[in-house]
């Protein structure tokens, strides 16, 4: 709505009645406080020059001798909904519960109001300053599966009332709503539900790309997962337990023991009371194993070279134990190893790549090869205590948040 402000002078008036004073009020811009009760104000349609003032049955018909009419846009009242801040790394208690802002879809963008938004160790590796934001203070959060509630100019793939979900860029999911990139989601099935889909978008497409393209896993494999419990841990183990390789999997607990053997690993190793290398040797007959898909990091990371076969594979996608120590390139040359440390982002930098590795995850889940565990839900405003879980390795299977 335009607003009409009147600058003037008081000793520009000339009117049919007395005007002992100057009379203010907020549709003046020169005069900050109104002294006048009841004051209205018409200007004349046909001459800009003239209006009349009027208050407590007393109209004052009034001309401007020098009268500048501006038209002002009124400010854009800003959306505000309740996310998460983070102003400073450090533990779970930096993360803030308040007001944030959102604004308006622009071009190729849609406003999403989240349903359930996806916890991933990839969030504490932010949270912590291990990975750097973009910029200070920054909401978390890379995964989520929500209604859209507005779309920007230019689309006409995308409608109010569809429930979409995203995994990766840009970050910002802890929050009511969010303005995300119309091309960085994808349509949900509606045999799907929500908090389930947010429960497997970054893990599943995460598990897909590791398994399917960064090293082929084939029938007749071997393969060893790490945290096989875990949210990315247990869909490995399902996946490539479907793919026909043998997997063998570490977990700290025996009711993740249980799990494990449940997501389909053959062999599973309690690594807080068993040497997982001397076990593996033990398992493959000292052949060692094709792939090692490790997300713990500094204390598994010399122990999985260990556990390759000649022209193996170390796939290091995570680091929950801290970084791996560095290690001299010749250590990978008595068996000519493959070392790799790759990222979802760069597996799914197109459209048609995202569209493939969501449609077969989504596949394998209508199917029932995977099963998303969703044992822990929380509220939004406690994702501290989330976190803290997650780190205490406290949590099994998928986090899930719900605004």
């Amino acid at each position: 709505m335009a607003a009409l402000t009147l600058h003037h002078h008081h000793s520009c008036l000339q009117a049919s009645g007395h005007l002992s004073r100057r009379l203010y009020h907020p549709v003046f811009s020169s005069f900050p406080r109104n002294h006048v009760k009841d004051l209205n104000f018409r200007l004349n349609p046909t001459d800009f020059s003239s209006f009349s003032l009027s208050t407590r049955g007393t109209v004052f018909a009034v001309r401007a001798l020098s009268t500048t009419v501006v038209v002002e846009e009124s400010p854009e009242k800003k959306k505000m909904v309740k996310g998460i801040r983070v102003y400073e790394h450090g533990g779970p208690e930096v993360l803030k519960w308040e007001d944030v802002e959102v604004g308006e879809p622009k071009e190729g963008e849609i406003r999403v109001k989240n349903k359930a938004i996806g916890l991933n160790f990839i969030d504490v590796y932010f949270r912590k300053g291990v990975y750097k934001p973009a910029s200070m203070p920054f909401t978390p959060g890379m995964e989520a599966v929500g209604e859209v509630v507005a779309v920007g100019s230019g689309l006409t793939g995308r409608m109010i009332g569809d429930l979409v979900a995203y995994a990766g860029n840009p970050m910002g999911a802890y929050a009511e709503e969010q303005i995300l990139p119309a091309d960085k989601v994808v349509p949900v099935p509606s045999s799907i539900d929500p908090i389930l889909a947010a429960s497997i978008m970054l893990k599943g497409m995460t598990a897909q790309f590791l398994l399917r393209r960064c090293s082929k896993v084939e029938r007749g494999h071997t393969i060893l997962v790490h945290a096989a419990a875990g949210g990315v841990g247990s869909l490995l183990c399902q996946w490539a337990n479907a793919l026909g390789a043998t997997v063998i999997g570490t977990v700290s607990t025996n009711e993740k023991a249980a799990q494990a053997k449940e997501d389909g690993c053959h062999h599973v190793i309690m690594y807080k009371n068993e040497n997982f290398v001397s076990r593996v040797n033990d398992i493959t007959s000292g052949k060692g194993v094709n792939v090692v898909y490790d997300s713990v990091g500094k204390d598994t990371f010399k122990g999985s070279l260990a556990c390759l076969k000649s022209r193996g594979y170390m796939v290091s996608f995570g680091q929950s134990s801290g970084s791996p120590d560095p290690i001299p390139l010749s250590d990978l040359a008595p068996k000519s190893l493959f070392l790799t440390r790759p990222s979802m982002m760069q597996y799914n930098e197109t459209r048609d790549e995202l569209l493939e590795c969501a449609g077969e995850v989504f596949a394998n889940i209508t199917s029932g090869i995977l099963k998303a565990r969703v044992n822990h839900k929380y509220p939004l405003s406690r994702v501290a205590d989330a976190h803290a879980d997650l780190e205490n390795r406290i949590t099994s299977g998928s986090v899930v948040l719900l605004p």
